[in-house]
């Protein structure tokens, strides 16, 4: 089970919170339905200072954000501290969202960027393509997980495949952080380019350039492999 975030969801610094009603947020501000509010909403009632808006962010995202930065990182201890970071970097940083764009694409490009800048220090050399981390049963776990065998395969096949699975974590391990990036969006996490382009930042087409370069590094490395 993920760590609870409550010790740091706390309205950002220069806004101010209602004291009126239970001491956090006043009845006459709380949003009537902070669970089926669209993220624009709930991000500008956070904004507002609303302590209850903060969680329910937390809420929709935590899972996600640390589903993404395991992937990335393959570590579950370092995936919490940098989901932390995430969202405290998101709370204290909500007043320059864009409420035109997506709430989940700024959410996810900051993310992103806490990974990067983790790798780039500490060079973490590896990609899992296991299911997600928070699947909470087998079959969960199997319909998240990037599939190397086909039905019917024997047990060496089955074999043969966790082992080219490995090698395929390795590899994309190796590829330059923004290419990881683009390739674990695609390929793991399963977003277009459209999404992957909103997420990072960046023009499509470069998207599309960083995806090509990086399968024709993987192409290369997995060659190498078997020669």
């Amino acid at each position: 089970m993920l760590r609870t975030y409550d010790r740091f969801v706390a309205p950002p610094r220069d806004t101010a919170t209602s004291n009126a009603g239970d001491g956090v947020i006043g009845a006459k501000d709380r949003p009537s339905n902070l669970t089926g509010a669209s993220d624009q909403d709930v991000v500008a009632s956070a904004v507002r200072g609303h302590e209850a808006a903060f969680r329910e962010l937390v809420r929709r995202y935590e899972r996600p954000v640390f589903s993404l930065l395991y992937r990335m990182v393959r570590d579950r201890a370092l995936a919490e501290d940098l989901a932390q970071e995430t969202f405290i970097k998101v709370l204290n940083g909500l007043k320059s969202y864009r409420p035109e764009f997506k709430f989940s694409s700024w959410i996810f490009k900051v993310a992103n960027n806490v990974a990067i800048d983790q790798i780039r220090k500490r060079g973490v050399d590896t990609v899992s393509m296991d299911g997600a981390p928070d699947a909470r049963t087998p079959d969960a776990r199997a319909a998240s997980a990037l599939q190397l065998r086909g039905q019917g395969e024997s047990p060496l096949q089955e074999v043969e495949a966790r082992e080219l699975g490995s090698a395929i974590e390795r590899a994309i391990g190796r590829l330059r952080p923004e290419y990881r990036s683009c390739i674990v969006l695609r390929h793991v996490e399963g977003h277009s380019y459209e999404e992957i382009s909103e997420m990072l930042d960046l023009p499509l087409g470069t998207v599309k350039t960083y995806i090509h370069r990086a399968r024709n590094e993987l192409r290369g490395l997995l060659e190498d492999r078997r020669a």
